[in-house]
């Protein structure tokens, strides 16, 4: 389910590369590095209004040698649950390069299994370095308890591995 899922998300991105001029204009780029991601309300099994704020650190590979790393702070909200989402998601990236650029995910799913949250998200670059272009982030991160969507109190944090891909 995980890689079609990802299979999905990434297979949006070759519309960014059908126009020519994102092409020349600035390289694509790849990264890989970690999010940490909390939610206000904590998920539940019943999806609910949630606020999501967070941090995020890569390491890229690109065409432009120049850009090697990013870090990020993520914030949005929606409504939300360890089975469902439907929620507004932004991404703002510091470059090593002092860039920066703001993503805007509106295609997104957070799915609990065995208790890790599995999110995948899609959105499109819509200020700085690469405006205009289509960004894929998926990840898998680690939840402390795996009972927690049952609880009261919800899943609060997620943390661990994400990758970012921008077309």
């Amino acid at each position: 389910m995980v890689a079609a899922s990802l299979a999905a998300l990434v297979h949006v991105a070759p519309d960014a590369l059908a126009h020519p001029s994102h092409a020349a204009a600035t390289p694509a780029v790849s990264c890989a590095g970690s999010n940490t991601i909390s939610f206000s309300p904590g998920l539940s099994l019943a999806a609910q209004r949630t606020r999501i704020g967070g941090s995020g650190a890569y390491s890229c590979l690109s065409t432009d040698p120049a850009l090697r790393s990013g870090t990020s702070s993520i914030s949005g909200g929606g409504r939300n649950g360890c089975f469902f989402s439907d929620a507004t998601t932004v991404e703002r990236i510091v470059w090593n390069t002092g860039e920066r650029t703001t993503v805007v995910y509106h295609v997104g799913n957070v799915q609990q299994v065995a208790g890790q949250a599995v999110v995948l998200v899609a959105g499109r670059a819509v200020e700085g370095r690469f405006k205009g272009r289509t960004v894929a982030s998926p990840g898998v991160q680690a939840t402390l308890d795996p009972l927690k969507c049952a609880s009261k109190g919800g899943v609060e944090l997620i943390t661990g591995p994400s990758t970012l891909v921008i077309a």
